[in-house]
């Protein structure tokens, strides 16, 4: 016996939803602009930003310097050697001639300073303006000499030629970056941590209110779950960035904005997770405290607290870890934190600062996240 034929709905179902989903992505792929040859052509252009990202700016080595100094007067200017005997003249240091004008080609020569060590000479006039006329390299003798020409900077009487001689001692430092973003990542994991907690503290008692099983008695209950759960879902769909920029205006630029837009976005977080982890809970205590006479207060208290405090805490150390990432991006906004110092070096092309800033937030939530998870597993291991 031959079986009925499929019906042509059936037999075309799977050619219609493949047709379907290929106008949308295809509309998709179009409306987005997607050109992936353009990842390929413009990969030269991001090669120097990764490469000064992945050079942060950690550490200084310590230098030395040794500085000589001598004079020259300007011929042109009606001035001639010796006018200027206020000034100490170091012998360390010499030009001959040390009168003339400019264009004129003069020899400098310099002694008792560090031997094989590069240095820069400088020609400097009489309004400070520099102006870099060579660099040398000192013999092991610690000297060098040098045929220079007066430059088109020169101006006023007596003019200043310096010599400058650094090297590295060896020695090493935190950079003034690094001591900065030490700094700035405190105070962000203190942000962080503030919003948290702030928020632990209102959604914990709120969650009981927003509970299905708790709440779903009577039309006052009833009322005031829809009232909670609605307010719930209204702050979570704000996003932190908004909330930072709404509380930037308030009570102004810093990390206490940070603390009110991640504290505010984490009550409605929290608060929706907690009444979840409620819900779920084993309805006997409840039963059992319920007909012993007990108030909503004592059955919540006694019935509910001892199954969710242990999830509870874990909930919440991992929105700390969150909060800790969503405060980078609320500093671009004023939000205060790491995200405000990183917004600055970003805007300055100062990409090294920014490498460093980037490195120290990675190293802080991947810290935050192991710690989070060996919490909530020793947690488990207690249950």
């Amino acid at each position: 016996m031959k079986s009925a034929p499929r019906p042509f709905y059936a037999r075309t179902r799977f050619l219609f939803i493949s047709l379907i989903v290929l106008v949308v992505y295809g509309y998709g792929w179009k409306i987005t602009g997607i050109d992936l040859g353009e990842i390929v052509r413009g990969a030269p252009m991001i090669r120097p930003l990764v490469v000064n990202l992945l050079s942060p700016d950690l550490i200084r080595y310590e230098k030395k310097s040794e500085i000589k100094e001598a004079f020259f007067v300007l011929e042109d200017q009606g001035g001639f050697p010796g006018v200027s005997s206020a000034k100490v003249r170091d012998t360390s240091l010499t030009v001959v001639p040390s009168l003339g004008k400019v264009g004129d080609k003069v020899v400098v020569r310099g002694k008792d300073l560090p031997a094989d060590r590069e240095g820069n000479l400088m020609w400097i006039n009489s309004i400070e303006q520099e102006y870099p006329l060579a660099t040398f390299k000192t013999n092991s003798a610690g000297e060098f000499e040098l045929e220079v020409v007066v430059p088109q900077t020169a101006r006023g009487e007596e003019q200043t030629l310096r010599a400058a001689v650094f090297w590295e001692t060896g020695e090493w430092s935190m950079s003034p970056t690094l001591k900065l973003v030490a700094e700035k990542m405190v105070e962000t994991i203190f942000l962080a941590l503030m919003a948290t907690s702030f928020a632990f503290v209102v959604a914990a008692p709120l969650s009981f209110l927003a509970a299905k099983n708790l709440m779903w008695k009577g039309p006052v209950r009833k009322s005031l779950y829809l009232f909670i759960r609605t307010l719930f879902n209204i702050l979570r769909s704000i996003e932190p960035l908004i909330l930072a920029i709404l509380f930037a205006v308030w009570v102004g630029i810093g990390p206490f904005a940070g603390v009110l837009a991640l504290g505010v976005h984490s009550i409605a977080t929290l608060g929706k997770l907690f009444s979840e982890q409620i819900e779920t809970i084993d309805p006997g205590p409840i039963e059992a405290i319920t007909a012993t006479g007990a108030s909503a207060l004592q059955v919540a208290w006694f019935a509910v607290v001892p199954q969710v405090t242990a999830s509870f805490l874990a909930l919440t150390f991992y929105r700390w870890d969150i909060n800790v990432r969503m405060s980078t991006i609320i500093g671009f906004v004023g939000g205060g934190g790491i995200g405000f110092l990183l917004q600055q070096w970003i805007n300055l092309l100062q990409y090294n600062q920014a490498g460093t800033a980037l490195l120290s937030i990675a190293l802080v939530v991947i810290t935050l996240d192991l710690t989070s998870a060996w919490i909530r597993q020793c947690m488990a291991l207690k249950e």
